[in-house]
């Protein structure tokens, strides 16, 4: 199943990896798939520990209209079609007129963003409005809750260029189905962490406690987190313009959690919630109940307060917490949380470039070695990072760059 002497060896079995690889043996090439985990998907996984499915990272098929993906999930519902979101104001659901006070100060924050991208590259916080009664909820919606990180260390430039237009899609398998049944029959070693990764001479080497595996090429498809945290070492060390891309392209966290609950809580399949920022609750969660008919809600915390929280029970406690302050004493059951910050295997949820480093993501993406050793994954793509429709195209992308012997 696995040839001994593959044209490439792809370091890391998420969407980028089983995309390379997919797209590798559509051209005749053979590779094998060297995954450090346990189990295949990556930051695309899914489980069903609550009765029904679960996407423990990505969620959406963004940008449905332009994602590769969206074949592959005929089932999926477009949630844009049917969400109503729900804002609590600490003491009372927000009437017709404060939610067109938000729409109108989420349009102004776009409408700044898109202004921005045309001069100097600033700090998202240093472009967008200011001081109006919805102005601080969105920048924390937008920054924290959907970019992982706060606007202050959020570059214009970056997030101007990787905001796509379109629906955005809930596959029924999850996100992380979806990519598993992709990898099925793909020649993918689990358990079997890259540890060294020389490229010194005409081929590559990759080894570690699974031996020795020597290619052609080389795809690493791994986190950027892994890749600042010397996760693999490389011989010769990456050059200066590879090193400062991994640095200046850090992994933002969002962790997400869910419960189980019989009570509907008047609140229709598929709508979301969110709490208006106060001084009392300057960091609040955002929710998505009953997904698919579900009986469980799910929801998200992300940027600083998820690296305090860390994940896992913490994380179940404050989210539990923040629905009783919402919803009184609401019947809670099973709960689970995820916990990528602590995670080894990615130290992270999703890159963001640093504020001037837009340019990070091209630089990483530059083959190396004659085209013998590459990096793809959502950190090199440009126009979709951090999204696994991003790390999909880029993992084609990287494969469609390998020469044929």
């Amino acid at each position: 199943m696995f040839p001994s002497d593959p044209d490439v060896v792809v370091i890391g079995a998420g969407a980028a990896g089983i995309a390379t690889a997919r797209a590798l043996a559509a051209r005749g090439l053979s590779c094998v798939v060297l995954e450090a985990g346990s189990r295949i998907g990556g930051r695309a996984h899914a489980c069903t520990t609550l009765g029904a499915v679960f996407d423990h990272g990505a969620t959406w098929l963004h940008a449905a209209e332009q994602n590769a993906l969206t074949p592959h999930a005929p089932d999926a519902v477009n949630h844009d079609r049917i969400r109503e979101r729900h804002f609590w104001m600490g003491d009372a659901w927000a009437t017709p007129a404060e939610l067109a006070a938000f729409q109108r100060a989420d349009n102004a924050y776009h409408a700044a963003v898109a202004r921005a991208a045309s001069g100097p590259d600033r700090a998202i916080a240093d472009v967008i409005p200011h001081g109006g009664p919805w102005d601080a909820t969105v920048a924390h919606w937008q920054g924290a809750q959907i970019q992982a990180m706060e606007v202050e260390h959020l570059s214009a430039h970056d997030i101007a260029a990787n905001s796509p237009d379109g629906s955005n899609l809930l596959p029924r398998e999850g996100v992380g189905g979806v990519i598993a049944r992709l990898a099925q029959g793909l020649p993918i070693r689990l358990d079997a962490r890259v540890e060294s990764l020389d490229w010194s001479g005409p081929g590559i080497i990759a080894q570690g406690g699974f031996g020795t595996l020597r290619a052609r090429a080389a795809i690493i498809t791994v986190s950027t987190g892994v890749l600042a945290a010397g996760g693999i070492r490389f011989t010769p060390s990456l050059p200066a313009t590879h090193a400062q891309a991994v640095h200046d392209l850090p992994l933002a966290l969002l962790d997400k959690f869910a419960f189980r609950c019989p009570d509907r809580l008047g609140i229709a399949p598929f709508h979301s919630v969110r709490c208006r920022v106060t001084p009392a609750r300057p960091r609040p969660l955002s929710f998505v109940f009953w997904p698919h008919e579900a009986d469980h809600l799910f929801g998200f915390a992300g940027g600083t307060l998820a690296w305090e929280l860390g994940g896992g029970d913490a994380l179940i406690e404050h989210a539990r917490g923040e629905l009783r302050h919402i919803f009184g004493n609401p019947p809670l059951g099973a709960a689970l949380a995820t916990s990528w910050g602590r995670d080894p295997l990615f130290l992270g949820s999703y890159s963001q470039a640093r504020v001037g480093a837009a340019g990070a993501r091209a630089a990483l993406a530059q083959p190396l070695a004659n085209g013998r050793l590459m990096f793809a994954g959502e950190a090199t793509h440009h126009g979709m990072a951090g999204m696994v429709s991003g790390a999909w195209a880029e993992g084609e992308r990287a494969a469609q760059a390998i020469q044929p012997r």
